[in-house]
């Protein structure tokens, strides 16, 4: 593609619906909520004052820290579930007939089939002009860390720093953070410019990308035969099903998932079938000492703290 962007040829958008009963809320973890309070403080230092419309605004957690913290905030979202007046269940559309100073993005690029004609949209339909601040995973960290579990059909692209300077001609500021994990930018949205792949932006999965995958049956299988053990997948979100998914696959058992999000206990992972447990629920069946595997990181401290210690807690993305 001559943009550049790494994305899914075979992506077919009907076979995914988001609405009311899309679930990926990630605001009930304490980790999480310091990272929006991260992503918070970069948008007092560079939209203070300003009026923002939050495109994808999902169940409207960060859209409540925006108005508790006096912004005039918009929320657009057809996946949400709430009562708060200021939230549209509506694509942001020219004809929507609303404008802002600025344009919030978070990790809505990933999910959209062509990200320059997205973001061309939203130009046009903020009259040309605005700021935006744009809030993506990382590509070079899932190479980095061989995260073979964050390649998944809902991420239609993956987004590198570099891409974004060839999409605007005026990035205000850019960088990394909740561990390395996504990535971030400021531009203007008036110099929203087609990108053009040049042969830096040439891209290829590492060699060796699956060897923590290979890394862990061995693990688990060996966990499984010593200890007998049930084990525990922590994180029913995406990261938690295509880990399932491939452990299935391999001839591993998964005994238990386990999310701290109600709306997500008592449900199903697609395509494993695995029941979504409550942690409460998951502490009186596991044996004090099982494995317990967290799908992210930067949630370790968290679950460990919640779990008192009582489990082995290992999480699948360190080196």
């Amino acid at each position: 593609m001559h943009t550049g962007f790494v994305f899914n040829r075979a992506f077919k958008p009907e076979l995914l619906v988001y609405d009311s009963n899309y679930q990926n809320e990630q605001g009930l973890s304490s980790a999480f909520q310091a990272h929006l309070q991260d992503v918070l403080s970069i948008l007092d230092k560079h939209f203070s004052g300003m009026s923002i419309i939050e495109v994808g605004c999902g169940k409207g957690t960060f859209l409540e820290m925006l108005q508790a913290s006096g912004y005039n905030v918009t929320g657009l979202d057809p996946t949400y579930e709430g009562v708060n007046p200021a939230v549209i269940k509506k694509y942001f559309l020219p004809e929507t007939g609303l404008k802002a100073d600025a344009i919030v993005l978070r990790h809505v690029l990933e999910h959209v089939q062509n990200p320059y004609e997205f973001l061309l949209n939203i130009k046009r339909a903020n009259g040309g002009n605005g700021k935006v601040y744009i809030e993506v995973p990382c590509f070079d960290w899932i190479c980095k860390k061989r995260a073979w579990f964050d390649v998944f059909y809902e991420h239609v692209n993956y987004f590198r720093l570099r891409d974004f300077y060839r999409l605007f001609r005026d990035v205000t500021a850019a960088g990394n953070f909740f561990g390395g994990q996504y990535l971030y930018v400021l531009a203007d949205l008036e110099s929203l410019q087609e990108p053009m792949c040049e042969r830096v932006d040439e891209v290829s999965f590492p060699q060796d990308f699956l060897q923590p995958f290979n890394r862990w049956v061995s693990e688990i299988r060996f966990r499984q035969q010593s200890n007998k053990s049930p084990v525990v997948v922590w994180g029913g979100a995406s990261k938690g099903v295509i880990f399932s998914l491939f452990m299935q696959n391999a001839g591993v058992d998964i005994d238990y998932v386990v999310d701290i999000n109600p709306a997500k206990q008592g449900m199903f992972l697609p395509a494993t079938g695995l029941k979504v447990s409550s942690p409460s629920e998951m502490f009186s069946k596991v044996p004090t000492g099982s494995d317990v595997f967290v799908m992210n990181g930067n949630y370790l401290p968290e679950i460990i703290s919640m779990t008192r210690g009582k489990f082995n807690c290992m999480a699948v993305d360190y080196e």
